[in-house]
């Protein structure tokens, strides 16, 4: 998925494999594969862009995937890590007898 902002300012995120083309006119207009069209801030090339930078990273990621191990694709920055809670007291040993 590639994240664009709509005109309002609202984030989505769109599958670039269902873009049929990009039109700029002069607002940049995605036009999708079943005819829903979205209007977008970013201009052609910076769409365009997005789109390479999204096929690489599944191309970067498809050569270093383990069988069985999950992995998570994102073009959209994760949020912050919130700061870790303290770390819990260890726990206390049984006294051996």
């Amino acid at each position: 998925m590639i994240a664009v902002t709509r005109l309002n300012g609202s984030r989505f995120a769109v599958n670039p494999d269902l873009i049929e083309r990009i039109q700029e006119n002069p607002d940049t207009t995605l036009v999708m594969v079943g005819g829903a069209t979205y209007v977008v801030r970013e201009g052609l090339p910076e769409v365009i862009a997005l789109i390479a930078d999204f096929r690489a990273l599944v191309i970067a990621t498809a050569q270093h995937v383990v069988p069985g191990e999950l992995r998570q694709l994102s073009v959209v920055p994760s949020p912050s890590p919130s700061p870790s809670p303290s770390p819990s007291p260890t726990p206390l040993r049984p006294t051996e007898r």
